[in-house]
């Protein structure tokens, strides 16, 4: 996808809607497909922890080939925080995916999750194998994922998860005091250049609707972002020995924040699974988009 069609793609919004998980928090669902138009299979969106929309600037395109659902994380995007503050766990994400399946009407269907949504969509493979026909990871770890950032930087598993999770930590304190600062932050295109050379991300396919992601994703209070971070942070390895259905993870050479080596493990496990890894960061899908959007629609062929 050209950016100018990315940019004008993004320009007609997917539609959003407040469904009910089953624990009484109302969330903030989404589709790329309002009106039905979409010819092709739905993919169930597992996002990365806080994200939103337009991250995935290949599915906000009327002929992207897939219908999408996905939905905002508890306390993100117009979602509630829940009437307990400790239901932000991964098993909790799990239920509110499976809200958002019902809503559909999606009996059983492709996965795809990125970064800590990875951990959701295995999670919910293992527990309800029936509702899924295949998972496609993108920069994301089945589980334990803080222990597998920084992974450029070739530290031992103990030592990045201590490092990671004692920033959380900080972060979750000193969050308060910093969201003010960080939505009065500058962000357009001079912002987004400065960022994708930063190592942390690369360069995007589309800066101006990078723009608009980042925006969206600074008006989550940074607190309650470290508070959704460090409640994943416990979430274990999943055991990949009884998972039956296909998979795919898609890596990022330099991803500070899912290691690639984590995910060619995981999917050397698996009994069905391929490991492509693209010269990326964890934002693939903004560097890459029409090539990690081609691996989906053959991914999603294979599987139907």
């Amino acid at each position: 996808m050209s950016t100018s069609a990315a940019t004008a793609a993004a320009a007609s919004r997917p539609a959003f809607r407040d469904i009910l998980s089953d624990d009484g928090t109302s969330l903030r669902v989404w589709t790329n497909d309002p009106d039905g138009l979409i010819d092709g299979p739905t993919v169930v969106l597992c996002n990365g922890l806080g994200t939103n929309p337009w991250c995935w600037p290949a599915l906000l395109s009327p002929d992207c080939g897939v219908r999408v659902v996905s939905w905002n994380h508890r306390g993100v995007g117009g979602s509630d925080r829940p009437a307990d503050p400790s239901h932000v766990e991964i098993e909790h994400f799990v239920e509110d995916g499976l809200s958002v399946m019902d809503h559909f009407g999606i009996d059983r269907a492709v996965l795809m999750g990125w970064s800590m949504g990875v951990n959701t969509m295995f999670e919910l493979a293992v527990r309800h194998p029936e509702r899924v026909s295949g998972l496609f990871a993108v920069a994301g770890v089945p589980g334990d994922t803080f222990a597998t950032m920084l992974a450029p930087l070739r530290l031992p598993h103990a030592v990045a998860r201590t490092i990671t999770v004692n920033a959380s930590r900080v972060m979750s304190v000193a969050g308060k005091a910093l969201t003010p600062v960080a939505r009065r932050l500058p962000v357009g295109p001079r912002a987004i250049e400065l960022l994708s050379h930063s190592g942390f991300m690369l360069p995007v396919a589309d800066p101006a609707l990078a723009v608009v992601a980042v925006r969206e994703f600074l008006t989550t209070p940074l607190d309650w972002y470290f508070h959704l971070a460090l409640s994943t942070s416990r979430h274990a390895r999943v055991s990949l020995s009884g998972i039956e259905v296909p998979a795919v993870f898609v890596a990022g050479k330099w991803d500070l924040l899912a290691g690639a080596r984590d995910m060619e493990s995981a999917a050397l496990r698996m009994q069905d699974a391929e490991y492509i890894e693209l010269r990326g960061s964890h934002f693939i899908q903004m560097e890459h988009p029409d090539t990690v959007h081609a691996l989906l629609l053959d991914f999603v062929s294979r599987v139907d």
